[in-house]
């Protein structure tokens, strides 16, 4: 097993990698190509053998189907393996945007039905953007539900997921959260969760970063997957993306390895999650995270630039 660390405040010990499971619930519209049921599988009794112990999912990941998945897997080995770390996020209805008590306690009943587990390690309230925050802070909402599994001890440590920056941080401000996954806003494109971590960090938080190749394009390249934060992108970031290719070639290093290693190799933040879809996969983050990167390239790289402006600025307006 890779090394592992505490994250933040919890019990939880964790490798630098997590595997994330959105794509084995097999979601096209947003990655762009399906994962038919066997391959899924594959891949998470793969994950369970392999030397990373963090596995991630979420209730919304094709509607349930990431954790009926894992479920029937979990169910296979009965139970999740000793010193793994299975995490999922509780969600609104997709298709209502219902995001009431109510639906915590029904998205947090339907997910340990599909795992197949009494209790969960580690849960998330996910995309807090999509209510406000008065709403799911308020007496019986959402949070309190969460709050209320977690005092039952149905939920061990209670996190928070989300996109927006200013959201993530007014809901960190509550001290309700041991943990948050930032995606997309912390990698070598983009910066803009720089304030979140450094408010996580001063309360103790347990710090996840996930999407370190922006959704896919700092792993596949800017010709094969013109994308970032599930988004078509053109212009000043393709022309980034192109410089940094270009400057981790000259030095014999996968692009992929360095934006893997960018989040990695910050101390601030205890675990990565990278999305896998198939098995190969697994072996060649793991090399990534250990592959030799000369210090010179870093800088090379913060100097053709990046972001501190929100990906989705656009979409919350």
């Amino acid at each position: 097993m890779l090394p592992t660390r505490k994250l933040g405040k919890t019990s939880l010990d964790v490798t630098a990698l997590s595997i994330g499971c959105a794509p084995l619930g097999n979601m096209p519209d947003v990655f762009q190509y399906e994962v038919a049921e066997a391959q899924a599988l594959d891949v998470i009794r793969a994950a369970f053998a392999s030397p990373i112990n963090f596995l991630d999912t979420a209730a919304s990941y094709g509607d349930g189907e990431s954790e009926r998945r894992i479920g029937l897997v979990v169910r296979e080995l009965k139970g999740v393996p000793m010193g793994y770390v299975l995490a999922t996020k509780a969600d609104r209805d997709l298709k209502t945007n219902d995001f009431s008590g109510d639906q915590m306690k029904r998205s947090v009943e339907r997910s340990l039905k599909l795992l197949g587990l009494d209790r969960i390690q580690l849960m998330h309230l996910h995309d807090p953007e999509w209510a406000p925050f008065d709403q799911l802070t308020a007496k019986g909402g959402a949070l309190e539900v969460l709050l209320k599994y977690r005092e039952q001890g149905v939920i061990q440590h209670l996190g928070l997921g989300g996109g927006p920056i200013d959201v993530m941080m007014r809901y960190v401000d509550t001290d309700a959260f041991e943990a948050i996954i930032t995606h997309n806003r912390y990698t070598l494109l983009n910066r803009s969760a720089e304030p979140l971590l450094a408010q996580c960090v001063n309360k103790g938080i347990g710090i996840i970063n996930a999407a370190p190749y922006g959704s896919g394009v700092l792993a596949k390249g800017p010709e094969n997957y013109p994308r970032y934060c599930y988004q078509e992108i053109g212009g000043e970031m393709l022309e980034r993306i192109r410089k940094m290719d270009a400057l981790c070639k000259k030095h014999s290093v996968p692009l992929g390895a360095a934006a893997l290693q960018f989040s990695t190799r910050d101390p601030r933040i205890h675990s990565t999650i990278v999305g896998f879809s198939k098995i190969e996969r697994i072996q060649q983050t793991v090399d990534w995270l250990n592959w030799k990167i000369p210090a010179e390239l870093w800088a090379e790289l913060d100097a053709v630039g990046f972001d501190n402006e929100d990906p989705e600025t656009n979409r919350w307006k």
